[in-house]
């Protein structure tokens, strides 16, 4: 698993790291506004290319694995992104009480 934050040096190189090889990418304390060199992955914007897919992250065309996941974690309490960015996610609020399912 590779875990990164968008602040880090070098964090875009990391994500295709992870993209090409197939690895569990976590990326940490994301905001309300996740960038934008993003959104080709969340949307999966994927092109064929020959046997394999590929997905532009910046300004590369980064072949993808089959075995890669991508996670997002944030520290917000009630985070509201825009429609077309949960439509694209599962999002999973692990702030819930028991009392709150209860309800």
């Amino acid at each position: 698993m590779v875990t990164i934050q968008l602040t880090q040096k070098a964090w875009l190189k990391k994500v295709e790291m992870a993209v090409s090889n197939g690895q569990v990418l976590l990326i940490e304390s994301i905001s309300q506004d996740i960038d934008a060199i993003l959104d080709p992955l969340l949307s999966r914007q994927f092109v064929k290319k020959g046997k394999n897919y590929t997905v532009r992250l910046g300004s590369e065309d980064v072949e993808i694995s089959s075995t890669f996941k991508l996670y997002l974690q944030t520290k917000l309490i009630n985070p509201h992104y825009k429609p077309e960015t949960a439509a694209q996610c599962t999002i999973i609020n692990f702030i819930v009480t028991e009392s709150g399912l209860e309800d």
